[in-house]
């Protein structure tokens, strides 16, 4: 993901002058340098200090914590110090990890926003919800957004910490979801005698098309599909057959599930 956000921002114009990464293993670290000319800091520390070799340390404005969320308590409890001196913007893109936690780790009361991306954001077609918390001026809310935009094609603050954990249940999972339903319908077409491979294209092209007319259109996900099933015709029977499984509550489900979970981790993480 943070290779994802770095190409992002260079599409954008963002100088790579301006971008300093943190990368623990050499041949990642020698990657991002030779793919976009960013900076390779020599440990965190120095990444938060923006430390550039022969030049003074100016400090980062923006810190993104782009790590796993079983690692985060170490990242942070071996950079709270320069955080502390340089008072960066903290961007966490880590699942689970509550910002009450992270807020304690890195002591004092540091700048913190939590974000919740999602997988197509290595594409540039991310789904993004946001949420700061106190002590983060306008300026670094806008900051953080358009950083987040970058890579997102939807970008949404909410109103508190916990619908993070929703946002984690319906876009951070989701894909996943949409997955599962494109593999369904690839083996029933690979079934009834089309090839794997043109069954693929179709499906794919399907899911991409139907979430385009979403966007494009605005109208409500009920209407669209109304439009497109037509009385007695093959829509209304496969939709049929669909609502006799109660798919819909089976969706619902899984977000609640997955919402759960999130919650769970949370807790979890934040005994480390």
């Amino acid at each position: 993901m943070g290779r994802a956000i770095i190409g992002g921002l260079l599409s954008r114009g963002f100088p790579s002058s301006n971008i300093i990464v943190s990368e623990p293993f050499p041949a990642a670290a020698e990657s991002l340098k030779s793919d976009f000319n960013v900076h390779i800091a020599a440990d965190n520390s120095a990444a938060v200090a923006f430390a550039l070799s022969g030049a003074s340390p100016s400090g980062a404005d923006v810190v993104i914590l782009a790590v796993k969320p079983q690692v985060m308590r170490g990242v942070v409890d071996g950079i709270k110090d320069a955080v502390a001196q340089y008072k960066p913007l903290m961007l966490s893109i880590a699942a689970g990890i509550r910002g009450v936690d992270l807020i304690q780790w890195l002591g004092g009361s540091p700048a913190v926003i939590r974000t919740m991306p999602n997988t197509p954001a290595l594409v540039n077609e991310g789904a993004t919800g946001l949420f700061a918390f106190e002590g983060v001026s306008q300026k670094q809310k806008d900051i953080a957004f358009g950083i987040m935009k970058a890579v997102s094609m939807q970008t949404e603050w909410v109103q508190r910490e916990e619908l993070l954990d929703v946002v984690t249940g319906v876009s951070g999972s989701g894909p996943a979801y949409f997955f599962l339903l494109m593999e369904g319908l690839q083996e029933a077409a690979v079934e009834l005698g089309m090839s794997r491979a043109t069954a693929k294209a179709l499906v794919a092209q399907t899911c991409l098309g139907a979430g385009r007319m979403a966007v494009s259109t605005g109208e409500d996900f009920r209407e669209l599909r109304r439009k497109v099933t037509s009385p007695k015709g093959t829509t209304e029977a496969g939709i049929a057959a669909m609502e006799s499984a109660n798919a819909v509550d089976i969706f619902k489900r899984a977000v609640v599930a997955a919402t759960k979970r999130s919650e769970e981790l949370g807790v979890i993480f934040g005994q480390q």
